[in-house]
């Protein structure tokens, strides 16, 4: 138990001293007043699938924006049946800087949802002045009225390629508190977002909310084609642009997702989505990562009350730091910092939404999606 606790703690004090201190939460979008001395053409690209829920929020904050330069939003159906292009239409009340493309069938070899991106970025380069940025974005985001300028802004003075936000997550249900922070916790502890943000750095990664893209940067990438299988394409795109030039990603209280998890099973699903992806689909990776959790999560807390001694001590010791480690993102959150005490709980959980992400892929349910089973059109190693 002694040398399972001391190797824990050694995590523990490698994780708050040498990983990019990502624990600190320290990367937000507090970059001043957005102002340039002329404004960028930009297009946002919207794909959406059945999102009548969300849709007239996403798209009435899109087209609030006070941006000061041409400004298109270009919706893309993909195969929705519950009227979602109707909505937006409706919300738009025929505002012409709206833009609805209907998705075209389904190709082999891509993902829904790129394949969909990719369509929207052709709709938009097409356009009689083609956009200098592109912003992705999902249809559960909502947008401050100044999240486009402030983005742009913040581009063109650090010449990014890519900028990118971790849009706030909806945060109420008990389901959503024991689980959301933990997941903006690990994506920082696996992505350090100061890391991601330094050009000689190899860590690359953007959360797919929120994504302004240079266009000429995205051609010289190789377009959405470059990562038309990936399940976690944020971080694959991401890797692809950091390879053309400097990228940013940050956390921000001004773009928020409105997609509402109220059921611990509900979050489940939107983990094991991608969970096993992650791993490469390695059983090898999966067992490795198994481990390491089990170290830097359980070990702890199970020294800590069945160890005695040193082991017991150094227990305490780690899971202190873990609780430490964990109240950047609980005060994010606006949650009490008890939660802190959770996080092993927390973590177990994860470690099981991965296994039944392995599961599923095992049983060709992976990457499930709004109907469509989307691992197998993913790399597998």
């Amino acid at each position: 138990m002694i040398a399972a606790a001391s190797i824990a703690l050694a995590v523990w004090l490698y994780l708050l001293l040498a990983r990019g201190a990502f624990w600190r939460c320290s990367e937000r979008d507090d970059w001043g007043q957005a102002e340039l001395p002329a404004w960028p053409r930009v297009a946002a690209v919207v794909p959406a699938r059945n999102e009548a829920d969300c849709i007239g929020d996403s798209i009435g904050s899109l087209l609030a924006q006070d941006y000061g330069g041409e400004w298109t939003v270009v919706l893309v159906d993909d195969d929705s049946s519950d009227g979602t292009a109707e909505i937006a239409r409706r919300v738009a009340n025929a505002d012409t800087r709206l833009r609805v493309v209907r998705s075209r069938g389904l190709p082999a070899g891509w993902t829904g949802k790129l394949w969909a991106a990719k369509q929207g970025v052709d709709a938009a380069s097409a356009l009689p002045q083609p956009p200098d940025y592109l912003l992705l974005t999902d249809a559960d985001i909502v947008h401050a009225p100044d999240s486009v300028s402030r983005l742009v802004a913040h581009a063109e003075r650090q010449h990014l390629v890519l900028t990118s936000l971790m849009v706030k997550l909806n945060c109420e249900s008990f389901a959503e508190r024991a689980t959301i922070p933990a997941f903006i916790f690990f994506f920082q502890m696996l992505y350090p977002f100061s890391c991601v943000n330094r050009p000689e750095s190899a860590v690359a990664a953007a959360a797919g909310g929120c994504m302004l893209v240079r266009a000429d940067a995205l051609r010289k990438a190789g377009g959405i084609e470059a990562v038309r299988a990936a399940l976690i394409d944020d971080c694959a795109l991401a890797k692809a642009l950091k390879a053309q030039g400097p990228i940013w990603l940050g956390l921000t209280e001004r773009v928020r997702s409105v997609r509402c998890y109220p059921a611990g099973a509900d979050i489940r699903r939107m983990v094991a989505r991608s969970a096993y992806a992650q791993l490469r689909y390695s059983p090898l990776l999966l067992l490795a990562m198994m481990a390491l959790m089990a170290l830097t999560f359980l070990v702890p807390p199970l020294a800590t009350i069945f160890g005695s001694g040193a082991a017991r001590w150094i227990g305490a010791g780690s899971w202190a730091l873990m609780f430490v480690a964990f109240q950047p993102t609980l005060r994010f959150y606006r949650l009490s910092p008890l939660w802190g005490l959770a996080l092993p709980v927390i973590a177990l959980q994860y470690m099981l939404f991965t296994l039944d992400s392995a599961y599923q892929y095992v049983r060709g349910q992976g990457g499930s999606w709004k109907g469509r089973m989307q691992a197998n059109v993913s790399e597998r190693r």
